[in-house]
């Protein structure tokens, strides 16, 4: 007799119903089947179950909806084979964390969507509502490229776009971390999900995305071009900066997801993760008292700077390669995350052009969506000026960053290195907090630096003079003491000038103070939602 009280004919009916569910689990495993599996291999890219793997913890996986396909039946109606549905979906533990994890498999029609009443991932469904519904981080291992015209056939009509809309996705930025990786060829609702991510990663010379690939492009444009050249990294990441980071292998791209998800909590009424820190709070570098050039105009490496003074060997940089006259970085300060926005004197003298200044919005809305304190190390100019930051529509971008900042509600401390001019130097500040603006000796501001000001000021004056250089040189020369930091600071209009052997310190000491307010303003952010 069975536990229930049936009968030994009825057991023999649960062992066949279990054998019947282990033969479908198999067929599952094995995806497109060999030769599928082979030339995704030969394409120098990861099957999806292999990706998974890779990301989490070792046997973490728990795979949600295995049984999903299309089952072939004979005569009989009796289970021949099952073909699973292009998709792989679970929970995955990632330094011991839960993650929810869902990948198209490329080995089965090139991971285009399944059709069925609900979708298990891709454009909506299950793994987007697991995700907010238990409140966990998202990861879209995209290799697919989502709808086909072949759907039409076998629906006998066609459909109006956002039937499986991007509700929920735009849902989820508020709430939880979500991030993408392109592993393949990304189109269609794939490539837009991409984009609706806190962090993005794709891999160099084997991923691309677009909205619609070359046949499309050449059919509607006539224009003959390959994959790599419409949606690879150098497009995508470099240039248009629609994907965050590149990798040079699937490897790294998970490396990165990891590095990324290290820094976020697991939703927003969670803090972000502290970690234990061996690199002393107090520690200060003689180097920094030298790294800024005694003459104004010569460059200095930021980057450099940051890795003196952030916990070592601790930081992570979103968009090294695009927008590059500001770096976003995301470090620790004695163990507690933080965000840094930093000017790179290194290009354009740090003027903040259209897409540095779209990178900054993002970064600002990133670390104010999941209370992550900000950091700015400020050497800006201004807006880049000149006929193509217009056609560029730069004072249009950078008026936006400054309406994100002035929305502002982590705390947020300002370092002025050396230059803080103009409508630029304005979104370096949270005036929604405390207002505390730190400065090395080396700092200067204003609305207009000394150079080109006293040219515009005194125009007539300088005209009318004898000898205008010398009299545009004199007026500078009567004006510059007064830009001296420590006049600033006489009259209180900066709070703070430090010595900058100080900053690691002086910076620790206010990212762990943030920590009490960062737990009274736990939740989703008031102001406004993250914007992709």
């Amino acid at each position: 007799m069975t536990m229930d009280g049936s009968s030994g004919e009825a057991s023999g009916k649960t062992v066949e119903t279990n054998g019947e569910l282990e033969f479908r689990r198999a067929e599952a495993l094995k995806m497109g089947g060999p030769e599928a599996v082979a030339r995704q291999h030969a394409a120098g890219r990861l099957t999806v179950r292999e990706r998974i793997a890779r990301l989490g913890d070792a046997d973490s996986f728990r795979e949600m909806a295995q049984l999903t396909g299309t089952g072939s039946y004979d005569a009989d109606e009796t289970l021949q084979s099952v073909q699973p549905a292009p998709y792989v979906a679970g929970t995955v533990e990632i330094s011991g964390r839960p993650v929810v994890v869902g990948g198209e498999d490329f080995t089965i029609r090139g991971g285009t969507t399944f059709s069925a009443l609900r979708r298990k991932g891709g454009q909506g469904g299950l793994i987007e509502d697991f995700a907010y519904h238990y409140r966990l981080p998202l990861v879209n291992l995209i290799d697919g490229a989502g709808g086909s015209v072949t759907s039409i056939e076998k629906r006998r009509h066609t459909v109006l776009p956002g039937v499986h809309g991007f509700e929920r996705s735009v849902s989820l930025l508020g709430q939880s971390p979500v991030v993408s990786a392109v592993l393949g060829t990304a189109a269609g609702g794939p490539a837009g999900r991409a984009i609706l991510s806190h962090f993005t990663v794709m891999v160099r010379g084997t991923s691309q995305i677009f909205a619609a690939g070359p046949p499309v492009v050449k059919r509607s444009l006539g224009q003959e071009i390959d994959k790599e050249e419409l949606g690879g990294a150098k497009v995508a990441v470099d240039k248009a900066g629609t994907i965050h980071n590149v990798a040079e292998t699937e490897e790294e791209a998970f490396e990165q997801i990891r590095r990324f998800l290290s820094f976020m909590p697991q939703n927003v009424w969670e803090m972000p993760p502290v970690t234990a820190c061996d690199d002393p709070m107090d520690r200060c570098e003689e180097a920094l008292a030298t790294i800024v050039p005694e003459r104004r105009s010569r460059a200095f490496n930021m980057r450099s700077l940051i890795d003196l003074v952030a916990d070592r060997d601790s930081t992570f940089e979103i968009q090294p390669t695009h927008g590059k006259a500001v770096l976003a970085v995301l470090a620790r300060f004695g163990g507690r995350p933080a965000g840094i926005i930093a000017n790179n004197p290194m290009f354009y003298g740090g003027a903040i052009d259209h897409l540095a200044a779209r990178k900054q919005i993002r970064f600002m809305q990133l670390c104010d969506t999941f209370h992550i304190p900000l950091i700015f190390l400020v050497d800006v100019p201004g807006f880049m000026v000149g006929r193509n930051a217009e056609e560029n529509a730069t004072l249009l971008e950078g008026m936006r960053v400054v309406h994100a900042a002035a929305q502002l509600s982590v705390p947020t401390t300002t370092l002025i290195i050396r230059k803080c001019y103009g409508m630029a130097g304005m979104a370096t500040c949270n005036k929604n907090g405390v207002d505390y603006k730190l400065a090395w000796p080396s700092a200067e501001w204003g609305s207009l630096p000394i150079e080109g000001g006293v040219a515009a000021a005194f125009r007539r004056e300088i005209a009318a003079a004898e000898d205008p250089v010398a009299k545009e040189r004199e007026i500078e020369a009567r004006l510059r003491p007064f830009t001296s930091p420590y006049r600033t600071a006489e009259a209180f209009a900066i709070e703070d000038i430090i010595d900058p052997r100080e900053t690691r310190p002086v910076l620790c000491r206010l990212v762990e103070l943030a920590e009490t307010r960062l737990r009274h303003d736990l939740g989703p952010r008031k102001a406004f939602q993250f914007v992709p």
